[in-house]
């Protein structure tokens, strides 16, 4: 009995820091599941997970100039090497789905924005389609990926995204953690451009699951390591549903500026623990491979 009610005591803290989202019938319902979880099944096991890759920010590189080339001893004057041809600064307005609906899975339940996510990553990327049947498929897999160092609060934390993604096909995903939103976005956009594949962003301080598809970015960020990115093509699993702390969500595909990115894509931080490698950070879930 003193387990039960440290149990509830603990739970019942973590989703007080929810009560307005989602309504005291919803929170009551995820008390009850995790309680059951709790009673009658294992801790997520106390095993290694994926690595969080720290990304500092990278020294500015100056620009070419022409150099002179020392000449040789008694040889002739040196002469000024050839300078490069400049590669203009130019906006740029990217995005790698077509047809935003049709690889949209909307979270079937109010804690299922991971394995939605999962579901239009894999979809963009032509691993199947974004089913219903699909997303509960990988919501159920959900204990060959969990781990404690990955999620305190039990289930799906972005280690385990990246192991669902590696298992259904989508190979060469990172957890990064940077210490700038504006490093984030641009490396997310960099990602994005070089290897045709959707990037996952950790939003609402690392509760929630944002597929970023494309952007926007006053430079070509695989040209200019200072190319500011303005805003992000973004799928919500949480759409149509509305919230009272984050407001309405928007249909999939909706640009979201910076001041919507400055207002959702915040630094990690969660009630339920520390997580040394991520509190205080932005993470994203980022390919690395190029897509098939």
């Amino acid at each position: 009995m003193f387990l039960a009610a440290a149990i509830v005591g603990s739970v019942a803290g973590f989703g007080s820091v929810y009560t307005n989202a989602f309504g005291a019938g919803t929170l009551y319902e995820r008390l009850l599941s995790k309680i059951d979880r709790f009673m009658t099944g294992p801790p997520p096991p106390d095993r290694a997970t994926v690595a969080t890759i720290t990304v500092t920010e990278p020294p500015t590189t100056p620009e070419p100039t022409a150099s002179l080339t020392p000449p040789a001893s008694g040889g002739p004057s040196a002469t000024a090497a050839p300078t490069p041809t400049p590669i203009p600064r130019v906006g740029v307005d990217v995005d790698i789905v077509q047809n935003h609906k049709a690889v949209f899975a909307h979270e079937l339940r109010d804690d299922w924005c991971a394995p939605a996510g999962i579901t239009i990553v894999l979809a963009i990327l032509g691993h199947g389609g974004a089913t219903d049947a699909r997303e509960r498929e990988i919501a159920g897999r959900i204990h060959e990926w969990e781990t404690y160092a990955d999620s305190h609060n039990y289930e799906w934390g972005p280690g385990a995204m990246v192991g669902a993604l590696d298992a259904y096909g989508a190979k060469g995903y990172q957890i990064r953690a940077y210490e700038s939103r504006a490093t984030a976005l641009r490396e997310s956009a960099r990602a994005i451009s070089l290897t045709h594949s959707p990037v996952i962003l950790l939003a609402w301080r690392g509760a929630h699951t944002w597929v970023m598809s494309g952007y926007r970015a006053d430079a070509d960020p695989t040209v200019f390591k200072d190319a500011r990115v303005s805003g992000a093509y973004i799928l919500d699993p949480w759409y149509p549903w509305n919230s009272s702390i984050w407001g309405q969500s928007d249909p999939p595909g909706a640009f979201q500026n910076a001041a919507e990115m400055v207002r959702n894509f915040l630094p990690w931080k969660r009630p339920e623990g520390h997580y040394p490698d991520r509190d205080g950070k932005f993470i994203v879930v980022m390919p690395t491979i190029p897509a098939g």
